[in-house]
């Protein structure tokens, strides 16, 4: 099983940096990023990594629905998917493989934002780098629990844009939950806020590394793994 997926990854990851999509994608990402981390610095002299903790969940909902509406439509749409299901491999270790490859993407993204972190350190004082790293971490962890409900957006459509819509349509309501609770009953409001990701998110950049929180997310990864992959074994016998 790893050689299978060592190999599909390899392959995935590959495409992706072959592609100029992905480069766009990540220099879109990052000059956003930093644009809103500088424009502080600039506008009252004064900067932290709170406001790029704050805007890349928001740019999750538009980056993360890119790099992986086509990890399984694009084959279907290419026929290769055909060849991928008659050599031996399983489909949790296609789907794993590809997943893997979309969170490479992602934390390369992450990756490049730490020049942020490192002109902080240059010019910043009394810098909490515990609750920094912390806040990377609950980054990663999300962009993995979209990453794993755009997998399973792409395994649902051989359409890559109808990919990209339900992966939005999934991701912005995770997202939105906990921004809503003034309209929702308060006996609901506590059931709403822990189903929110951002609600989760916000915990974690503190510096509180909650297990309820690590757990959550995880279950929100296997989930929609294991939705991938029921998805893609139906649509192979159908």
């Amino acid at each position: 099983m790893h050689s299978n997926v060592s190999v599909l990854y390899r392959k995935e990851v590959s495409s992706f940096f072959n592609s100029p999509v992905a480069y766009i994608t990540l220099i879109v990402f990052l000059v956003i990023n930093a644009w809103f981390f500088t424009s502080t610095f600039f506008l009252i002299n004064e900067s932290d990594l709170r406001t790029l903790f704050s805007v890349i969940p928001i740019f999750y909902l538009f980056f993360i629905p890119a790099i992986t509406m086509g990890l399984i439509a694009r084959e279907r749409n290419s026929d290769t998917m055909e060849l991928l299901t008659t050599i031996p491999i399983s489909d949790s270790e296609i789907i794993i493989g590809k997943f893997l490859a979309a969170l490479t993407l992602i934390g390369t993204a992450l990756l490049f934002t730490l020049v942020h972190f490192f002109s902080l350190l240059i010019v910043g004082n009394n810098i909490d780098i515990g609750a920094i790293i912390s806040g990377y971490l609950g980054l990663l962890i999300v962009g993995a629990a979209y990453a794993a409900v755009g997998t399973f957006s792409s395994t649902t459509t051989s359409n890559q844009i109808v990919a990209f819509l339900i992966s939005f349509l999934v991701i912005f309501i995770f997202f939105i939950l906990d921004k809503i609770l003034i309209f929702v009953p308060g006996f609901l409001s506590s059931i709403f806020q822990y189903l929110s990701i951002d609600y989760h998110l916000s915990n974690i950049s503190r510096g509180v590394i909650d297990s309820r929180n690590i757990i959550y997310l995880g279950s929100i990864i296997a989930f929609f793994l294991l939705l991938s992959i029921r998805t893609l074994e139906m649509r192979r016998w159908r």
